[in-house]
């Protein structure tokens, strides 16, 4: 039981690295959304699909823009937590 610190932050690390990841991709999908939503409210067109390829395309975008360091900072703690289960299991 003396390892549950080092637990306790991994996983605190684990889910700062995982709104790190999550944030850019949700953030475009958000700000998108919002713009569409007040064209949208603006001219009284009220098309589902009319959200859907603007998002599509603004998500693609930041995942081609961040996607290789949101790969490295994914990468980075895997490694960092295959070192400490090795360390553990000795």
């Amino acid at each position: 039981m003396d390892d549950l610190p080092l637990l306790l932050a991994l996983t605190d690390r684990m889910l700062w690295v995982t709104a790190l990841v999550a944030a850019p991709v949700l953030l475009a999908s958000i700000a998108v959304g919002l713009v569409i939503g007040l064209i949208q409210a603006a001219t009284s067109v009220n098309e589902q699909t009319l959200t859907f390829v603007p998002k599509l395309a603004a998500i693609a975008l930041v995942l081609v823009v961040f996607g290789s360091s949101m790969a490295v900072l994914v990468g980075d703690f895997m490694q960092e937590i295959f070192v400490e289960i090795a360390r553990i299991g000795e």
